[in-house]
């Protein structure tokens, strides 16, 4: 069967910062033309799984983040790869498409290292993936927008643009474990688009909670946050850090916000209050990431938003989405899965969008969101096996 005749479905990989897991979804895009100029005016998704990493698992991934051996990142890698099929298989057993209809599979792999406008890192072998899978491999995408002196993120701008925009100015938050934000004109035209990330997403926080609360992983629903008082004092010191004033076009991840920071963190909430308890310090951790939110968009948001839409898992998180609406007051604040889709299939579905680009060949950036200096196809290709 040839590539045209395979069909438009394709499937999005996405393992993020939070390092909860796995995001898989099989997606059809309804488009108004093909090629280069081809836009993505719609989609179908037809399949979405999440596949959280054991302890193990993610223990290997984040000791891979601050040291390792040759012989770790290698084997790593290819584990990686190998768990990332696991999941497009399952997707795809999910969503009923045959595998001779599936194009392409997006895979953003797992980020170890980023440090734009030099360099970034992220691996899970893609040639394992396509061995595994049968189905081609677009991964790497973000390299190609560093190399052209952007930031290599956000990349899901494109997708937010093509497919998420209104009639009016809106917001799409993701607060995975690092925040971003991509601010979207009416239309969706991308030549108006903007994007960065904010600070802080659910990454501290959940640090928090680990450090304090040894084998609880996340605060569920903001229960331990509800249950605290914020350290202003701690929140406004950590906000002087020059990443919340430097202008965007901006990214960052946990070369920042690492263990070390959390500790400082922790050690800081101790200090400042004799009596802090647990859930002081996850309300601050909290606080934190909602402060970083309201503080960017006040700084660098000058357009006239009026809703912001939140995906990611700090969706999830109540009391987060409480101190996020009363910080931007009275700009209305909903979650993404109240207009669209689970958003945590969100990301998911942008790598699945960047796999069509490449395979379009038409630019997979806003280069107006990372500061390249201009569009670039992402992405490189591992064609699937030949039996």
């Amino acid at each position: 069967m040839t590539a045209a005749a395979r069909g438009d479905a394709y499937i999005g990989l996405m393992s993020g910062t939070s390092l909860d897991g796995i995001s898989a979804c099989v997606v059809r895009f309804s488009t108004e033309a093909s090629g280069p100029g081809s836009r993505v005016s719609g989609l179908q998704l037809l399949s979405f799984i999440g596949k959280a990493y054991t302890p193990d698992q993610r223990a290997r991934l984040l000791k891979a983040m601050q040291a390792g051996t040759a012989g770790e990142y290698s084997r790593l890698a290819f584990d990686l790869g190998a768990w990332l099929a696991e999941a497009a298989v399952s997707a795809v057993a999910e969503s009923g498409v045959p595998r001779d209809e599936i194009r392409a599979i997006g895979s953003h792999g797992q980020t170890l290292w980023h440090d734009p406008p030099h360099s970034t890192w992220q691996f899970g072998e893609s040639a394992v993936i396509a061995e595994r899978v049968g189905i081609d491999v677009v991964s790497d995408f973000r390299v190609r927008d560093v190399a052209a002196g952007g930031q290599g993120a956000p990349l899901v701008p494109i997708a937010d643009a093509m497919l998420f925009s209104a009639g009016h100015w809106r917001a799409l938050q993701n607060i995975g474990g690092i925040g971003n934000v991509t601010v979207l004109p009416p239309g969706g035209d991308t030549s108006a688009v903007r994007a960065f990330d904010t600070g802080p997403g659910v990454a501290v926080i959940d640090a928090v909670v680990r450090l304090v609360r040894p084998g609880q992983t996340m605060d569920e629903n903001g229960e331990m946050a509800r249950a605290g008082t914020p350290i202003d004092s701690v929140i406004a010191d950590l906000l002087r850090h020059p990443y919340f004033a430097m202008q965007p076009p901006k990214s960052t991840g946990r070369e920042l916000f690492s263990a070390d920071y959390v500790a400082a963190l922790v050690k800081a909430c101790r200090a400042a209050k004799p009596t802090c308890t647990d859930e002081d310090m996850v309300a601050t951790a909290t606080s934190l990431t909602a402060r970083s939110i309201a503080d960017a968009y006040r700084r660098f948001m000058p357009e006239p938003v009026e809703e912001v839409l939140v995906s990611g898992g700090g969706a999830n998180n109540g009391r987060l989405m409480q101190m996020i609406s009363a910080g931007i007051a009275p700009t209305k604040v909903r979650r993404f899965d109240e207009v669209f889709f689970d958003g945590d299939a969100k990301e998911a579905v942008a790598f699945a969008l960047l796999a069509k680009l490449f395979i379009d060949g038409a630019p997979g950036n806003v280069p107006s969101a990372t500061g390249a200096v201009g569009p670039r196809v992402l992405g490189k290709l591992s064609p699937r096996g030949m039996a």
